[in-house]
């Protein structure tokens, strides 16, 4: 195990803020707190941040969210336990966090247009950056 690196948290609060203010914001948002936290799970699965990984698992088991899915979510691509709507996110997660190689293709988003509206997508992309640099801090600062 690593140690935390610095206390980011206690050495730029007024940046965390900004986080915060992020994820608060995406609590209102008409995606709903599953969808969002099942995206969060996912991006953590992609960029290794076992910090992450715990607290997402937790909140998702807390709302009653099914140990298959869970257990599935790293092979959504094949599983059954996924609707269209949440694939199409979960595509849409996945090219964002890959996007040096993806650059965030057509092939990704179109599908979203089928499920969410302009403001949902928007929201989805949110939580996923928001997701993706809490991951960076949380592992570059060995959280």
């Amino acid at each position: 195990m690593h140690e935390l690196r610095l206390e980011y948290y206690d050495l730029s609060p007024e940046l965390l803020q900004g986080f915060r203010a992020v994820r608060q914001g995406l609590e209102k948002s008409p995606l709903g707190l599953p969808l969002i936290e099942l995206i969060y799970l996912r991006v953590s699965q992609i960029n290794g941040c076992a910090f992450c990984l715990n607290k997402h698992t937790q909140f998702l088991r807390s709302h009653q969210e099914m140990e298959r899915r869970l257990a599935e979510l790293a092979g959504w691509h094949v599983s059954g336990q996924f609707t269209l709507r949440e694939k199409a996110a979960l595509g849409w997660a996945e090219s964002l966090t890959h996007v040096v190689t993806t650059h965030a293709s057509d092939e990704a988003y179109l599908p979203l247009k089928d499920y969410f509206t302009d403001k949902e997508i928007v929201d989805l992309t949110f939580a996923i950056a928001l997701m993706n640099g809490m991951n960076r801090l949380a592992i570059g600062m060995r959280q």
